[in-house]
């Protein structure tokens, strides 16, 4: 047997639906800025890893550098003449500089 109570059990029905709405609005409200603030940290934390992969790429490059030069003489050889202008007894060094030029285009 069915009891229809009138309009007073649609409006509790829809109050309730009113209120577990506003809850489930009030939630997503609540943890908007969370969720936004916890995608700029991953995006942060991948710009960061990409950072430091590229800053290892460095170290390797420059320790291979530093290998060479602490082990290799020949190496270390080219690298003082070629900075330092350094050369052997009797050899004779000669350096080429670019024209200076004045700025005004050749015709």
């Amino acid at each position: 047997m069915s009891v229809d109570v009138g309009i007073w059990g649609k409006l509790s029905r829809a109050v309730i639906i009113l209120i577990l709405a506003a809850g489930a609005l009030g939630v997503v409200l609540w943890y908007t800025p969370l969720i936004q603030r916890n995608e700029r940290m991953r995006k942060e934390i991948l710009r960061l890893d990409n950072h430091i992969q590229q800053e290892e790429g460095t170290a390797r490059q420059l320790k291979t550098s530093l290998d060479a030069l602490s082990r290799d003489p020949k190496t270390l050889e080219r690298l003082v003449r070629e900075r330092l202008g350094y050369a052997k007894a009797g050899e004779t060094i000669i350096r080429f500089q670019e024209p200076a030029t004045n700025g005004a285009p050749n015709r």
